[in-house]
């Protein structure tokens, strides 16, 4: 199997990321102001807490946008929001060739978009979908793998798009944000959506990050005192990304070092193991016997997770043990019965090794 998963960013530059995202803060928060938990309410002049409005101006900052807005939903009303702004319904929008991410499609459901097709690992077929469908008024490029085969860069495919025609972008940056040097925007893309709560944020905030003519347009139609994200939201959204591209730094090193020790044989029972963003990075253990789902429950056992949160949220510590993603068993449903996804989480490559070893030794006493 060749997977082509995203190229993390080093321990350095993760720690030159944390270093910039204090600084943002500190370029908007007086100390007092940041030492407590936020403001309330719909601030007259602003229509939403003065701590939000300048944690939102802090995070424009740490990803080099003209603006930000926090909004209810996650990073699937991020973009939900993100695709209302630019296009109308029964407006097509140019999509990759491969299965959407589920609330995805159903935003295009809910808007009325016309996806239209286009291979972007090939970007001469994206060309040539641009000048065959001219009334294409958008597009939508998600930063993570939906293939197993997808290996496009996101500079090209951004620069290509907008080389052909000047429509607006927006990038589904979930799973990729503060792990990857440049997300969509810092690419040229016009709007960049995701979770604050896959960085160590709060639930339910999503990010929307890039124009301001798309932004203000959000912050006017959310006027709502419900919709607004509270100022102490807002400060745990500033928190989480602070701590996050180190942590996530760390976690990229640890499935590292577990893929060399597994290809390495140290685990005769594993057959290999790859590196993959499906959705997040993980590492995948295909094992030599269809043990998988004998291996997953004494997993549990030891301790591993057996399902996700929120995908790398604050409350994930220890190491996700997990069937692999729906993509992957599309694309050979035996990979089902004799293959699993790791998610390190904060746990040890010594931990994550051990858990493996451990599961599969009971399993064999069992069969």
């Amino acid at each position: 199997m060749q997977t082509y998963p995203l190229e993390s960013i080093v321990l350095e530059d993760a720690m030159k990321l944390q270093f910039k995202a204090v600084d943002c803060i500190t370029k908007e928060f007086q100390g007092h102001e940041f030492l407590n938990r936020g403001d309330l309410g719909v601030v007259k002049g602003l229509n939403k807490p003065v701590t939000t409005y300048k944690a939102e101006k802090a995070v424009a900052a740490i990803f080099d946008a003209e603006a930000c807005v926090f909004v209810r939903g996650a990073g699937s009303a991020a973009i939900r929001f993100g695709l209302h702004t630019m296009l109308k319904a029964g407006e097509k929008i140019l999509v990759h060739q491969a299965p959407v991410y589920s609330t995805t499609a159903t935003s295009f459901d809910m808007l009325g978009l016309v996806p239209v097709e286009a291979d972007f690992n090939d970007l001469e077929k994206v060309k040539q979908v641009l000048r065959t469908e001219p009334d294409i008024k958008a597009a939508l490029v998600q930063y993570t793998r939906q293939k197993i085969d997808d290996r496009y860069e996101m500079q090209e495919i951004v620069e290509t798009i907008k080389a052909e025609r000047d429509i607006p972008i927006l990038t589904d940056d979930n799973y990729a944000a503060m792990k990857v040097k440049k997300i969509g925007v810092q690419c040229g893309a016009d709007l960049s959506c995701f979770s604050s709560f896959k960085l160590l944020g709060p639930e339910g905030i999503g990010i929307v990050a890039g124009r301001k003519k798309y932004i203000n347009q959000l912050i006017s139609e959310s006027y709502s005192g419900g919709m607004q994200t509270q100022g102490h939201e807002a400060l745990d959204v500033l928190h989480g990304l602070v701590y996050a591209p180190v942590a996530l730094a760390i976690q990229a090193k640890v499935n590292e070092e577990c893929v060399r020790r597994l290809q390495d044989g140290e685990i005769p029972e594993v057959k290999n193991a790859f590196l993959a963003n499906a959705q997040s990075k993980v590492l995948l253990v295909e094992f030599r016997e269809e043990i998988a789902d004998d291996v997953l429950k004494e997993a549990e056992k030891l301790g591993a997770a057996p399902n996700p949160v929120g995908a790398e949220s604050k409350y994930e510590l220890v190491p996700m043990f997990y069937r692999v993603s729906g993509t992957f068993r599309k694309a050979d449903p035996t990979m089902e019965k004799r293959m699993i996804r790791i998610n390190p989480m904060r746990s040890g490559a010594d931990t994550i090794i051990d858990m493996i070893k451990k599961s599969v030794e009971r399993v064999k006493v069992c069969l």
